[in-house]
């Protein structure tokens, strides 16, 4: 065994007191330690690792998570990590446009919060065709840091038709490209 049991033979080897030849009950004894302290090295590593969350891969990442009314909307564990940094940026001054922004891009969601006027704000999902999935739990995420006093639409993208017009896109074509209405409108 690698790790404590070399280290502490090399460490008490030259006080001369302790038989550490293979097979003797010292060599025995100190194994035995070495093994224990080997594990609890593994077990602080571990420790110290899940206590940052720029370095949580489990349960550093779901204790934070259950610091806030909703489960972030990232599935992989750098993503996840980089919405618990976003989340826990919040304050009482992140009420503008930018922080906003930033905050739900931090949470793992691909929108964008646009000030409409007249106390409206429409999130938009500019790399999205269609509603996004998981939409519910990514709605409430965005109406979760959205202040509460501002009116909240949800703009979803589909295909238009002066952009079919545009393109010079015949039915013909749009049929031979296999596409139900559904996948057409998906098409942007």
């Amino acid at each position: 065994m690698a790790g404590y049991e070399d280290y502490l033979k090399n460490l008490l080897g030259p006080l001369g007191i302790y038989d550490l030849r293979s097979g003797t009950a010292s060599e025995s004894e100190l194994f035995a330690a070495a093994a224990e302290l080997d594990g609890t090295a593994a077990e602080l590593d571990r420790t110290e690792r899940e206590a940052l969350a720029g370095t949580a891969e489990d349960e550093g990442l779901r204790r934070r998570e259950a610091l806030f009314a909703r489960r972030p909307a990232a599935a992989t564990v750098p993503l996840r990590r980089e919405a618990i940094r976003a989340l826990m940026q919040i304050d009482a001054d992140s009420f503008s446009l930018e922080s906003i922004n930033r905050t739900i891009s931090g949470c793992g969601i691909r929108a964008l919060a646009q000030e409409m006027g007249g106390g409206r704000i429409r999130v938009i999902f500019p790399e999205t065709a269609g509603v996004p999935d998981e939409f519910e739990q990514i709605q409430k995420i965005v109406l979760d840091i959205i202040p509460c006093h501002l009116e909240t639409e949800f703009y979803f993208r589909y295909m238009l038709w002066s952009e079919c017009e545009a393109h010079g896109w015949t039915w013909a074509e749009v049929e031979a490209g296999g596409h139900t209405w559904h996948s057409f409108e998906l098409a942007v």
